[in-house]
């Protein structure tokens, strides 16, 4: 059985675990706006071919895999610069966020990149195309350490089958395209979870 877990799920349990659960435990899915141009900018990344610029070479497309975390995904583009240092380039449809949900995956792709090519990999990229912006990832060990609690934690999620409460966070539903199928507001009305918080308050 693969139980590899597809790199860009870990930027959807970042982002929301109930939406992680949704799409890659009960395969539900549902096509907005945001997904739709999301998919379209990297239907054109992808069609671009490997090309050398001076001392850089641009590799588009690359497969990625990690047995050691089992991971498993696409990269949209992977520069190797000449004396060995390789950064990941992830594409995304909106802009920088405060929030470390890019990062997380960018993260994720370096690991395969080390595992795979015996490599370290220092830093990373994201290109936000609302912005036309270029913002680098440095691979520090808190967004490694953080990368590897949300791999383990949707193993565990895929495995238990499980599928959380909404987040908290309200703002965030407002975008997502599962809106309808996950139904937050019908779960923020049971007030049993924070009944039983205060219970326990002192």
């Amino acid at each position: 059985m693969d139980d590899f877990l597809p790199i860009s799920a870990l930027q959807h349990y970042a982002y929301c675990p109930r939406q992680f659960s949704l799409i890659h435990v009960e395969r539900a899915w549902a096509e907005n706006r945001y997904t739709a141009e999301g998919r379209i900018l990297h239907e054109r990344v992808d069609s671009g071919a490997a090309e050398q610029r001076k001392d850089v070479r641009f590799e588009r497309s690359v497969m990625l895999r990690s047995e050691k975390y089992r991971l498993t995904g696409k990269l949209d583009l992977l520069e190797v610069h000449n004396g060995g240092r390789y950064i990941p380039v992830e594409y995304k449809r909106g802009k920088p966020k405060l929030q470390s949900w890019d990062r997380i995956q960018v993260c994720a792709q370096a690991l395969c990149i080390e595992e795979m090519r015996s490599v370290r990999v220092e830093e990373g990229a994201i290109w936000y195309w609302e912005v036309r912006r270029r913002e680098s990832v440095a691979l520090t060990e808190e967004i490694r350490q953080e990368t590897l609690t949300a791999v383990e934690s949707c193993h565990v999620l895929i495995e238990r089958g499980e599928t959380p409460r909404p987040t908290v966070e309200k703002s965030r539903c407002r975008a997502c395209s599962l809106r309808d199928l996950c139904g937050p507001e019908r779960f923020r009305r049971d007030g049993s979870a924070l009944y039983a918080r205060k219970l326990f308050e002192p």
